[in-house]
């Protein structure tokens, strides 16, 4: 007997919405069966996905043909009512980053998943890349011992070919800042693999972006993590004309490591007692959305999860208490500036 594929439906056709319908098609155990949209599907450019187009999730839920998973990739100040509506429809949801814009709004998204019986799996890709599976390797065997001092720097370009008036980018209501919209992956991989941070002091800062966003650009945060060290993220959109870097430098009881490159994806320094460094496999290029770039192309790892989990074969890689998590965090850390 031939198994039952998963069925998703997408809500949000941007770049990110196109590329999760893109990796449902490429897995063979799904089926793509509606894509929903405020725009049209012309406007979206999604004819070719070939399947029933909604304007309104509502729409989509009642009449649109029966399916099993939301893809949520609209902007980051609808993800809660997105899930929300959707979970009370009886469907599992893949939440992109951030899973909300407050962790009370993340709450009401749990509650409604206990309720409803359903998963809800937050999007993280950084977590498959090579660099980031062999930190958590290392860190969770004690390799490095002791935990000193870490250091996270973020340092991308988003000017004004990303902050266009046309678009979401940029509002507090529906981005709502740049550590929800651009970094929160970086503190995603800061949580899983230091644990929670306290005695937060955050320096905010907006250097160029004064006409294109409503809030800040730019921020240092110093920290402690509770299971012993401290840390610092330096983190800025101000870059000029391209991505400079995203690493992270752990100095260690036992040794030394940084991770680099433009999006966390090459190991440039490896120095630990009575350790050699295994042959780690290549990162995936940067998810390319012409004249900017984003994180590892990783989103094809989630969806083998999806399928993993609601077959009951595997447990769910980044759960929504993690995704609370962030976004907790970064709530603690807007506050203290």
């Amino acid at each position: 007997m031939e198994k039952k594929k998963i069925r998703f439906g997408v809500i949000g056709c941007g770049h990110i919405g196109k590329r999760h319908a893109t990796m449902v098609l490429n897995n063979p155990e799904c089926e793509l069966v509606c894509l929903c949209d405020n725009r049209s599907a012309a406007e979206t450019k999604t004819e070719e996905f070939n399947v029933p187009y909604f304007k309104e999730l509502e729409q989509m839920l009642k009449q649109g043909p029966a399916f099993d998973v939301l893809c949520i990739a609209t902007p980051n100040g609808l993800h809660e009512a997105h899930a929300i509506q959707a979970l009370r429809a009886g469907k599992h949801v893949v939440v992109e980053k951030p899973m909300a814009l407050t962790k009370a709004g993340c709450e009401k998204i749990i509650y409604e998943s206990l309720h409803q019986h359903k998963q809800v799996f937050c999007v993280m890709q950084n977590r498959y890349s090579p660099p980031s599976v062999w930190l958590k390797q290392i860190i969770s065997n004690n390799i490095l011992g002791k935990i000193f001092m870490v250091q996270i720097n973020c340092y991308w370009n988003r000017d004004e070919r990303y902050y266009t008036k046309a678009n979401w980018h940029g509002s507090k209501a529906l981005d709502g800042g740049t550590l929800f919209t651009q970094f929160s992956h970086f503190i995603d991989i800061m949580f899983w693999l230091f644990g929670d941070i306290e005695n937060i002091r955050s320096n905010i800062k907006t250097f160029n972006h004064h006409g294109l966003t409503e809030f800040e650009d730019s921020g240092n945060v110093l920290f402690d993590f509770a299971n012993g060290g401290s840390g610092v993220l330096n983190f800025s959109t101000s870059v000029w004309d391209k991505n400079l870097e995203s690493s992270i430098t752990i100095i260690a009881e036992k040794g030394t490591v940084k991770v680099g490159g433009q999006y966390m994806n090459e190991v440039e320094y490896c120095h630990i007692k009575d350790y050699t460094m295994p042959e780690l496999p290549p990162s995936n290029p940067p998810n390319d959305y012409g004249v900017y770039k984003g994180s590892a192309a990783n989103h094809h790892f989630i969806f083998e999860n999806v399928v993993n989990v609601i077959s009951n074969t595997h447990p769910i890689t980044t759960n929504a208490l993690e995704g609370l998590k962030v976004i907790e965090i970064i709530e603690r850390i807007y506050k203290s500036a």
